[in-house]
């Protein structure tokens, strides 16, 4: 199974205990923050493809109307928001699986010292820009619940309405992928088909996969990538493993 796959089901499988300690919530916000300011501060979630993206994810999570709120003001100025810079950084995980680690902080020296530190503790390294990203694509992504429905049949009425990836995911989700600048528009086409996709994201989808071959490098990669994730400052991470099943299933 691909890196982002895998990696996609941990992190939705995550996300609830997240919530409860309200770490989701913090990303959230920050995700928000950056969206208004690296639009010159469009407040308005129309104008801005990003802030929509964010607003829909934090929707989704439930967060309170108040918080998403605030977040916008913060970023249009009326609070500390203004600081925050994003940074993605590069660098290679046991058994050499590359992975990128996308960041937004209003520390920048801190931050790179934490992710750093936790590469090398964990059997990993950063690596220079550039020398891991080639090996990934930014990509629109929809998941599609399947209850219900025929896998098969949907695969194919979802190609048919201009997708161009979909992948079976192991939480009864279709991952469909297609490219950003089509992401809105195949969107609009599932739900008129009757499909409700989730809130969309744009990830960093692996072109070339690196196979791992024993169940302890696996465990060693998934451990490095929850720690990272674990970072306040850090929004997603990526890495282009792939895993045998029955690596995953122990």
């Amino acid at each position: 199974m691909s890196g982002h796959s895998k990696w996609a089901t941990i992190h939705r499988q995550k996300e609830t205990t997240d919530q409860k300690r309200g770490q989701v919530f913090t990303k959230i916000t920050t995700a928000i923050i950056v969206a208004v300011r690296d639009s010159g501060g469009t407040t308005d979630p129309e104008l801005n493809f990003k802030l929509r993206l964010a607003i829909e994810k934090a929707r989704a999570i439930n967060m309170p109307k108040e918080n998403i709120q605030r977040a916008i003001d913060r970023a249009a100025g009326k609070g500390d928001g203004g600081s925050i810079t994003e940074t993605t950084y590069e660098g290679y995980g046991p058994g050499g699986v590359g992975i990128l680690v996308e960041t937004a902080s209003d520390n920048k020296q801190r931050t790179v010292q934490e992710i750093k530190n936790i590469f090398d503790k964990n059997g990993g390294s950063i690596a220079s820009p550039g020398s891991v990203s080639f090996n990934f694509k930014k990509v629109g992504l929809l998941t599609v619940p399947t209850e219900g429905l025929d896998k098969d049949e949907t695969m194919l009425k979802i190609i048919d309405l201009g997708a161009e990836d979909v992948e079976e995911a192991e939480d009864g989700l279709l991952e469909v992928y297609v490219g950003v600048e089509n992401l809105e528009s195949l969107k609009r086409k599932l739900i008129e088909a009757g499909l409700q996709p989730k809130p969309a994201e744009i990830v960093e989808k692996p072109i070339n996969l690196v196979p791992v071959n024993d169940e302890k490098t696996t465990h060693q990669i998934l451990s490095l990538m929850e720690k990272l994730e674990a970072l306040d400052d850090v929004q997603k991470v990526y890495a282009n493993f792939d895993i045998p099943e029955e690596f995953l299933k122990a």
